[in-house]
């Protein structure tokens, strides 16, 4: 495979037909946490990827910290030109959006369950992302991780790793950094021509729920669904859900070959 570093990638399914499912994880995240997302019936004979990013996990020393472009580099890599359905989780989903407009032509869907837009001028300075943007980029992991989970939990891990997890914060700080620093949007909606797939839980905080919701009607023809009883760790208690989510997105592909052209904007529906 392709790719300006040498991350940690898992695939299922290989040689199966139709377009390869890239899933990407979010901030302080691996792909460990896909594991029964991919196992599932839904995509029991698709070609799945799945790889933890720069700077996490197993790929935790594979580079120097990466911004949102460089994290586009590294799932380009991994794709190598061929076609791809792109399913981000989180920070994932901007990873999977940008690598869309940038590669069109192997791109085939995206599907984005909840990425955050904190450059939108009503974002919350207390979500996770805003409590580890302030911190020291050696705290900036606890930061986000108490605020993501709770004192209770990250205090009952153990100190080793609670040690792996600091250790990320360097990661986790230049990407937030590369999307809350930049002097314009990083995500710009009117450039995305590929099928959509938005994604959000009836359970999660509402900035998500509206940011999913704003990013759908942005970007014609997108679909907006909603996994009911889920958060924003779906893919970790809704697996199967979430499964069929991704599912959807691989048939948009399909929708979209043999669909008349239409004029009609953005779809939202669930």
């Amino acid at each position: 495979m392709g790719g300006a570093v040498e991350l940690h990638v898992i695939e299922r399914g290989a040689g199966a037909p139709g377009p390869i499912v890239v899933l990407v994880h979010g901030s302080m995240d691996r792909s460990a946490t896909f594991a029964r997302v991919v196992a599932a019936e839904a995509l029991a004979e698709l070609h799945t990827v799945r790889y933890d990013r720069r700077g996490y996990g197993r790929s935790i020393d594979a580079g120097p910290p990466a911004g949102l472009d460089e994290h586009v580099d590294d799932l380009l890599g991994i794709v190598d030109g061929r076609p791809a359905v792109l399913v981000g989780h989180s920070f994932g989903g901007l990873v999977a959006l940008v690598a869309a407009i940038r590669a069109p032509q192997v791109v085939t869907a995206v599907a984005a369950f909840e990425p955050p837009q904190p450059w939108l001028p009503w974002w919350p300075g207390t979500s996770p992302g805003g409590v580890a943007a302030s911190a020291a980029p050696g705290d900036a992991a606890e930061a986000f991780l108490r605020r993501m989970v709770g004192d209770a939990r990250w205090e009952a891990l153990p100190e080793r790793t609670r040690e792996v997890r600091r250790r990320e914060g360097t990661a986790l700080a230049a990407e937030l950094a590369s999307v809350r620093t930049s002097p314009v949007p990083p995500l710009d909606p009117a450039l995305v021509r590929t099928p959509l797939l938005v994604g959000r839980g009836t359970r999660s905080p509402a900035h998500l729920r509206r940011s999913a919701e704003e990013l759908a009607r942005a970007v014609p023809g997108a679909e907006l669904s909603e996994l009911e009883g889920a958060d924003h760790g779906a893919h970790l208690s809704h697996p199967a859900e979430f499964a069929r989510w991704v599912r959807r997105a691989v048939d948009l592909v399909r929708d979209e070959r043999s669909a008349p052209p239409t004029g009609e904007a953005g779809k939202v529906s669930g």
